[in-house]
C-alpha cells in the first residue's frame, strides 16, 4: 500500500493543471533544511504525554489520531489549557489526553454522545462532531472485539512501518484516505502513516526498541502545503490562489484537492532522494509541519475541504 501512494501521487503530478512544483525551490530549501537537528514532534511530550505508561499511550494514540482532522472554520473551535488557548491538532490532543489521564482507560466504547460533547467542548462545537463520535466508537469496538480491549497487546511485538501501517488500515476502515483522479484511484492514508510513525516513535522513545519507519511517505494535509507554497515549492495556478486566498471551499475529491494533497507527497519524496534517503520522509514532514506554527514565515490561507482525513 506504501508503494501505491507513491504511485498513484506521481500520477497525479504527472497530469496536475492547476498545482506544480518548482524544483529551484525545493534546492533552496535543501540548503537549510541539512543544518536542522531533527525531532519526532511528541519528544517534547505534550502536556506530559511521555510521563504515562507506554501502554495507555499507545492506546490514547490510536483514539487521538483517528479523530485528528479538519478544524477549521469561522469562528475556530478552541479549548482553554493550562498553557492559554490551543486550537486544532493540539487543542484536540489535551482534551483527548485530559480525559485518558482521569480515566486511566482509552476505551471509548461505552461513552454516550453528550459525554463525548462535553470532552471537547471549546468556544464552538468541533467540525464533523458526529463523524468524530462514530469513529471513536467503531474504533473502540473493533478494540474489544479483535484485540481483546487492548490494541496495545495486539501490536507490541512490531516495530516496522510497514506492517504496523497493514494492521491499522485492514482492521480499522475508518482510516481509509482514497480519491479518484482522471478514473485512477489515488492513495493517500494521511492519518494511518501518522499514527505508524508515533507509535513506532514513542515505543523507541519508552522501549528503547530499535524501530523502521523509512517507508512512510508523508502526510497530506492543508498546513504542508500551506507551508510549501510560502516557500514557493508550490505553485497554484490564478483560479486556485483566488479560491484559496478567498478562503472559498474546495470539494472533497475535486481535481484542485487531490493536486495539492498529491504534490505535497510528491516534494517530499524529491526531496528526500535528493538527501540520498538518509532522511526519512516522515522527518521531512514532521519538519515542514512545524513551520506552519513559526511567526516568521509569510503563510498565506490553506485550502479548506471538510473531510474525515486530515
Amino acid at each position: 500500500m506504501l508503494d501505491k501512494i507513491i504511485e498513484s501521487n506521481r500520477y497525479v503530478v504527472d497530469n496536475s493543471k492547476a498545482v506544480k512544483i518548482n524544483e529551484k525551490e525545493i534546492d533552496n530549501f535543501i540548503k537549510t533544511f541539512k543544518t536542522v537537528k531533527h525531532k519526532h514532534w511528541l519528544s517534547s511530550s505534550p502536556y506530559n504525554l511521555l510521563d504515562l505508561p507506554v501502554q495507555l499511550i499507545i492506546n490514547f494514540l490510536l483514539i487521538y489520531e483517528s479523530i485528528d482532522f479538519s478544524f477549521w472554520g469561522n469562528p475556530k473551535w478552541k479549548v482553554k489549557t493550562e498553557n492559554g488557548e490551543e486550537d486544532g491538532s493540539v487543542a484536540l490532543l489535551y482534551t483527548i489526553l485530559k480525559y485518558v489521564k482521569h480515566k486511566k482507560v482509552s476505551d471509548f466504547s461505552k461513552i454516550t454522545k453528550d459525554e463525548f460533547r462535553e470532552i471537547l467542548k471549546g468556544n464552538t462545537e468541533i467540525p464533523l462532531f458526529e463523524e468524530r463520535y462514530n469513529i471513536v466508537k467503531n474504533i473502540s469496538k473493533t478494540v474489544n472485539e479483535k484485540m481483546n480491549g487492548n490494541f496495545y497487546g495486539f501490536i507490541k511485538h512490531v516495530n516496522t512501518d510497514k506492517e504496523l501501517f497493514k494492521i491499522i488500515v485492514e482492521n480499522f476502515p475508518d482510516f481509509k484516505d482514497e480519491r479518484t483522479y482522471k478514473r485512477k484511484v489515488i492513495y493517500f492514508y494521511k492519518l494511518a502513516q501518522l499514527l505508524t510513525s508515533d507509535i513506532l516513535h514513542i515505543r523507541e522513545l519508552k522501549e528503547n526498541i530499535k524501530i523502521d519507519y523509512s517507508h512512510l511517505v508523508g502526510c497530506a494535509d492543508y498546513k504542508i502545503p500551506q507551508v510549501m507554497r510560502a516557500l514557493n515549492i508550490l505553485e497554484y495556478s490564478k483560479d486556485l490562489e483566488e479560491i484559496i486566498d478567498n478562503k472559498k471551499e474546495i470539494e472533497v475529491n475535486s481535481e484542485y484537492e487531490v493536486e495539492i494533497r498529491a504534490a505535497m507527497i510528491v516534494v517530499i519524496d524529491i526531496i528526500k532522494k535528493k538527501l540520498e534517503n538518509k532522511i526519512c520522509a516522515m522527518d521531512i514532514n514532521d519538519y515542514m509541519w512545524r513551520q506552519a506554527r513559526i511567526k516568521g514565515i509569510n503563510l498565506k490561507p490553506y485550502h479548506l475541504t471538510r473531510n474525515i482525513n486530515y
